[in-house]
């Protein structure tokens, strides 16, 4: 019975729960373990467990010695390079309960580590049962009994005297694993001593290389990898070592390394003592055979079983824990609570003896036990990310005392853990990623306070910086514009419709900030300025729009407007254009501040739009359907009206004005109407834009404002004279704007190219000038070449002539016209290379 289960199960089962788990209180507490009991002492029990003394013998008789040394590198390099991602973040933060849980959500966030703890609380604690099954299968046969009862008897009764040293608590269950090495050690005792009579180097020669017919590489490793991922099983003890940061580095490189000195070794012992061809259905045997006492091996193997329970029992309950005092998942708040000083989790360790129980009573779980096994390789994966994420963030907070890390080293050890997750099992490795995927999921959708800081927002200032950088190196092109959004607002009753028409201008393609202007100085007024930016803050949250907020202080708000338009932002990312509300002050001295601030702000090369509405006209704006809403642009082919037509298009891609219709009217001379209106429809359908021409004859004001009763939002070209808005036509832009629905006036400050296409601007133009320049020099090269040559043969023909010879002086004159002819030529070339020079600095300077 033993051997039929080792032959389908362990390959998957047995394995799984060597991974340890993730252990301690997020609790305030004191630890008592050291680095040998509390970290390398449950990692070198894991990591020699069933595979060394079940599988071993197996590994080698189908791989041979050569590739199961492979295949030992391979997986322990896997744990090497997890290990040294440990130690840095180990050593950078102060480490507490919750395990790998508590390092991946500190680093990635809740949403990773809320759906990484979960699936591994799950994975522990049905790796208990499956290791007390094992435990089960192997002191049946011992005994002499063959019956699926008596297994799920003896491992019940091992299961719940695990759970008696988990509800006593850390101290005394690692007591309890001093008695469990001492079983490994007395084991490996034995069969090193029985190695030095049975080893032969004949045997040893014939064991290189694999047997024909044997499983592939892969499959093998599949088989051993899961003996190595009891590496972490120190970091379960986290909320439980005295001094982590430095216990978990220690003692997990301890246990890798002296582990993998065991797995060479056996490995070196089984090839020179048992021929090959015994070993490829080898099941345990070839251990037992080569040892001095071979009943050490199977206590050996029942140590391996008990261990890694007790340390899935161990760590199971301290994950829950740890996820509920961090209220991930508020449902679970009730585990939270710990027992002692310790905060023993004895509440949670409940839940995992419920969840161990169901795991004997179903039976066989080969396909669940793959899938756990891959929960244990994310866990790994996400830590050798997580530190990767960190490091590549580069944030000052990140100093890890581990001097010999590389967040190469932690990229490669994520890839690593894809890479075997592959290897072993494509389609459990998918059903744990959707697992996490729908966890994540969940979490990322349900939001919540932030309870802690993570790496998220230095990684995100990194990547922010370095596409600044990128974007400041790109040519600036009219096909990119997009609008970046100063809102000024100092009228908070006003200041809600203003931010909503800078969301629907943004059209989800920029970004807009709401700028308020404090007047005044010195201390009171800086409060004052805390406050309201608080304040702006609170009512931008309110009104659900993505608007970021900045309030200034200046001593005198309308000379600070320029240059805060100016200083805003930072490389390419810099403001564009201004909003302003129409001023409905009575006050002509204000008005001319304000028309002056406008001309100021369009001087600098920023655009202008100002929104003309009142309570009367928002309303009615509100209160009309997607389907009635309809934008009128008033057009006169000048980059205000181009600017106005962008924002037309700009609020359609909004949700408020995605069904809204855009007309676009033009005035026109009777003769010149269908000639207006023609060109009007080629602009647009040129510029790909969806909207209507309407001509009118010579239109005046009242024309304009009947024209455009019933639009929802009328965007119009404005223009300054002196202190005076104008519209296009020359009239009075304030009293338009009054009698009009809801009105935006714009004022380009830049020019606006609505048919800019890929091949046009200003990098076109410069790398065509750049090419003319280069194409002129290498001509220039050619004919001073044909002119040194002209001049030569010039030269020669003189030194050698004969005085008064009729023929010399006529080859002489040929010759001379030649190079005549080609310095002609070579004047020319010289000429277009300075033309050609002059047009690459022209366009420079433009």
């Amino acid at each position: 019975m033993l051997r039929a289960r080792i032959a389908g199960c362990h390959r998957c089962v047995r394995v799984v729960g060597q991974n340890g788990g993730m252990a301690g209180s997020p609790t305030e507490r004191q630890g008592t373990l050291g680095t040998f009991a509390g970290v390398f002492t449950p990692s070198i029990l894991t990591i020699l467990g069933i595979i060394l003394f079940l599988r071993m013998g197996y590994v080698v008789g189908n791989a041979g010695l050569a590739q199961t040394l492979l295949i030992i590198g391979l997986a322990t390099g896997v744990a090497v390079l997890t290990s040294i991602s440990l130690a840095a973040i180990a050593t950078n933060i102060e480490v507490k309960g919750g395990g790998d849980y508590y390092l991946i959500s500190r680093t990635l966030g809740v949403e990773f580590g809320g759906a990484i703890g979960v699936v591994l609380f799950l994975a522990q604690s049905v790796s208990v049962g499956f290791y007390a099954i094992g435990f089960g299968e192997v002191t049946a046969d011992l005994v002499g009994l063959d019956s699926k009862i008596a297994v799920q008897v003896i491992a019940l009764v091992a299961v719940l005297i695990l759970f008696g040293f988990t509800w006593a608590g850390a101290d005394v269950a690692s007591r309890f694993q001093f008695v469990v090495m001492a079983f490994l050690v007395a084991a490996l005792i034995s069969f090193y001593a029985g190695a030095l009579g049975t080893s032969e180097t004949t045997i040893l020669d014939q064991s290189w290389s694999s047997p024909p017919e044997a499983l592939g590489f892969w499959a093998i490793f599949a088989i051993f990898f899961p003996a190595v991922t009891g590496f972490t099983q120190g970091v379960s003890m986290s909320g439980d070592l005295k001094d982590p940061s430095r216990s978990l580095p220690l003692g997990t490189f301890a246990a890798v390394g002296l582990s993998t000195v065991v797995y060479v070794t056996v490995a070196f012992v089984i090839a020179a003592s048992v021929p090959q061809l015994r070993l490829v259905d080898d099941t345990g045997e070839a251990m037992r055979s080569i040892a001095l006492i071979g009943p050490l091996i199977v206590l050996g193997v029942i140590a391996a079983t008990l261990s890694s329970a007790m340390a899935s029992f161990l760590g199971a309950p301290r994950i829950l824990q740890s996820l509920a005092s961090d209220r991930v998942f508020p449902a679970l708040h009730f585990f939270a609570a710990g027992h002692g000083p310790q905060a023993n989790p004895r509440r949670a360790a409940v839940l995992s003896l419920i969840i161990a129980l169901l795991t004997l009573g179903l039976g066989s779980l080969d396909a669940i036990a793959a899938v756990v096994s891959m929960f244990f390789l994310i866990s790994y994966g996400l830590l050798n990310y997580a530190t990767y994420w960190e490091a590549r963030a580069k944030s000052p907070a990140f100093r890890p005392r581990f001097r010999f890390f590389d967040q190469r080293l932690s990229l490669l050890g994520a890839a690593a853990c894809l890479g075997a997750m592959l290897a072993i099992n494509v389609i459990a490795g998918a059903a744990a990623l959707a697992v996490m995927f729908v966890v994540y999921q969940y979490l990322s959708r349900r939001g919540g306070p932030e309870r802690w800081a993570d790496s998220a927002s230095s990684h995100h200032f990194q990547r922010a910086t370095e596409s600044i950088r990128a974007l400041s190196k790109e040519e600036h092109h009219a096909r990119n514009w997009r609008p970046q959004i100063l809102a000024f607002s100092a009228d908070p009753t006003r200041r809600e419709r203003l931010l909503r028409f800078a969301s629907w201008l943004e059209g989800g393609s920029g970004l807009t900030v709401a700028m308020r202007v404090l007047q005044g100085e010195g201390a009171a007024m800086r409060r004052e300025r805390d406050a309201a930016a608080v304040e702006l803050t609170a009512e931008i949250e309110e009104l659900g729009i993505d608007v970021y907020s900045r309030v200034v202080l200046a001593a005198d708000g309308m000379e600070a407007l320029p240059v805060v338009v100016q200083s805003f932002g930072v490389g390419a990312l810099k403001a564009n254009t201004a909003l302003f509300g129409w001023p409905e002050s009575p006050s002509e001295e204000r008005r001319v501040l304000y028309v002056r601030s406008l001309r100021d702000v369009a001087r600098l090369g920023v655009n202008v739009v100002t929104m003309s509405s009142d309570e009367q006209r928002w309303g009615a704006l509100m209160g009309r359907s997607k389907r009635e809403r309809r934008i009128d642009v008033w057009w006169s082919d000048d980059d205000s009206s181009r600017l106005a037509l962008l924002t037309a298009y700009l609020f359609t891609r909004t949700a408020a004005w995605s069904r809204a219709k855009i007309r676009v009217l033009a005035a026109a001379t009777a003769d010149g109407l269908l000639e207006t209106r023609s060109d009007l429809q080629g602009m647009l359908a040129e510029a790909r834009i969806d909207a209507e021409a309407v001509c009118l004859v010579d239109p005046d004001q009242a024309a304009i404002v009947s024209a455009c009763a019933d639009a929802a939002l009328v965007l119009v070209a404005m223009r300054i004279r002196g202190d005076a808005t104008l519209d296009a036509q020359g009239g009075d832009l304030d009293l338009l704007l009054r009698r009009l629905p809801m009105t935006a006036a714009v004022l380009a400050g830049e020019p606006v190219d609505l048919l800019a296409g890929p091949e046009s601007g200003h990098h076109v133009t410069l790398a065509e000038a750049e090419e003319a320049l280069v194409e002129a020099k290498a001509r220039l090269k050619t004919v001073e070449g044909h002119l040194s040559e002209a001049t030569a043969a010039v030269d020669d023909a003189r030194l050698w002539a004969v005085p008064d010879d009729p023929e010399d002086e006529a080859e002489i004159e040929e010759l001379s016209r030649r190079r005549d002819t080609v310095l002609r030529r070579t004047m020319k070339a010289r000429a277009r290379v300075e033309l050609a020079q002059a047009e690459v600095d022209r366009v420079l300077g433009g």
